[in-house]
């Protein structure tokens, strides 16, 4: 214990407790190698079989928590000076004609102890990988659930979530012949090389991914889109935090069941690409979107906006029989048609925005609203 406390620079910085538990560990480990020796020492010496193991016998004498405040390489430290600190007292206190036996002896029993140590360690990574796997699953259940309270916040922390910038959902089809925590741990170190953080669940056949940092959710999505399998894959719009995240997996998910009605989507394609497909799949928060966010301001704005954008439609999309219909020139419907695309951010002239004004228009006249 002196020459750890001597050589090794940090074991003085371990607590009492601690340095109290190494010492149990190092007394045991001299025990077993003892009681193993001494029960083989009526043996020929190259008939002296292999120490049993040891994994419980030396390291059983400490808490498993121990793990978590040494590390593999300070254990190693530890049982490298251990055996060296026991060869170097053989010789002193074995006659010599043993102590050639004894040496060869212990360099058998280090070699269990290295297999043990390694043993140790990767049980303990084994079960904080199973554990951090259902806190990861629990999580990403609660931002499905809108029920992202501080709680959940405080887990995400201790799962590394940096809670940095804004958030998005992504969701898709989850690879069906691939381990879970394999694909977890690609999409993870592909978000991480992006600058994003990242907590992956499944949901039944889907695959589920909070993504936090974001700047911009095509880019952030695009990062990781090869982990899902074929099909849609959908980003929900950027939320402030964890805590508003709900928001984007509510639209997220409303988008991905809806997908299916459009099947030259882009992969991935925004939750708001998709409020057509949305509305008419009965989402209400699209709807209402749609109506508040397309239709009432092409209402509440100049009369003409309107009028135009339905003539547009109601002539087959020919703008040069919308201006005969409405008795002005072809080059002010133009104009009246980038006048609504600055309102609704939706081209009239695209085959996709206009589906998209078409349903809105349909909404919105159902609602009877006439202003925000």
């Amino acid at each position: 214990m002196s020459r750890m406390s001597s050589d090794l620079d940090w074991f003085d910085d371990l607590s009492a407790r601690d340095r109290s538990w190494v010492g149990l560990i190092v007394q045991a480990g001299v025990k077993a190698f003892v009681d193993w020796y001494g029960a083989e020492v009526s043996l020929d010496p190259a008939e002296v079989g292999d120490p049993p193991p040891l994994a419980a016998a030396v390291f059983g004498a400490a808490p498993r928590e121990l793990t978590g405040v040494i590390s593999l390489k300070q254990t190693v430290d530890l049982v490298r000076l251990s055996i060296a600190a026991v060869e170097s007292n053989i010789d002193e206190v074995l006659d010599p004609v043993d102590a050639v036996d004894v040496h060869h002896a212990v360099l058998r029993y280090g070699r269990e102890v290295a297999f043990a140590t390694a043993e140790v360690y990767a049980r303990a990574a084994e079960v904080r990988g199973a554990w951090d796997a259902r806190l990861e699953a629990l999580v990403v259940d609660a931002v499905l659930r809108s029920e992202a309270d501080e709680t959940v916040l405080s887990r995400a922390s201790a799962l590394g979530w940096s809670a940095r910038g804004d958030v998005a959902v992504v969701l898709g089809a989850a690879p069906a012949q691939r381990r879970e925590n394999d694909v977890f741990d690609e999409v993870r170190r592909d978000a991480q090389a992006a600058g994003l953080d990242a907590l992956c669940a499944t949901q039944g056949e889907r695959m589920v991914v909070v993504l936090g940092g974001v700047d911009d959710p095509d880019r952030a999505a695009a990062a990781i889109v090869e982990h899902f399998a074929e099909g849609p894959v959908v980003v929900g719009p950027v939320t402030a935090d964890l805590g508003h995240a709900h928001a984007s997996a509510r639209a997220a998910l409303s988008a991905h069941r809806a997908a299916a009605g459009w099947p030259e989507a882009p992969r991935p394609v925004r939750s708001d690409e998709l409020l057509a497909e949305r509305a008419l799949a009965g989402d209400g928060h699209a709807r209402r979107h749609l109506v508040e966010g397309v239709y009432l301001p092409l209402v509440s704005g100049r009369d003409t906006l309107i009028e135009t954008i339905s003539a547009y439609f109601q002539h087959g999309s020919s703008v040069e029989a919308a201006a005969r219909h409405l008795f002005v020139h072809a080059n002010t419907v133009r104009y009246r048609l980038r006048q609504a695309a600055d309102v609704t951010g939706l081209v009239a002239t695209d085959p996709r925005d206009a589906f998209t004004l078409q349903i809105a228009l349909v909404l919105g006249r159902q609602s009877g609203r006439t202003s925000l």
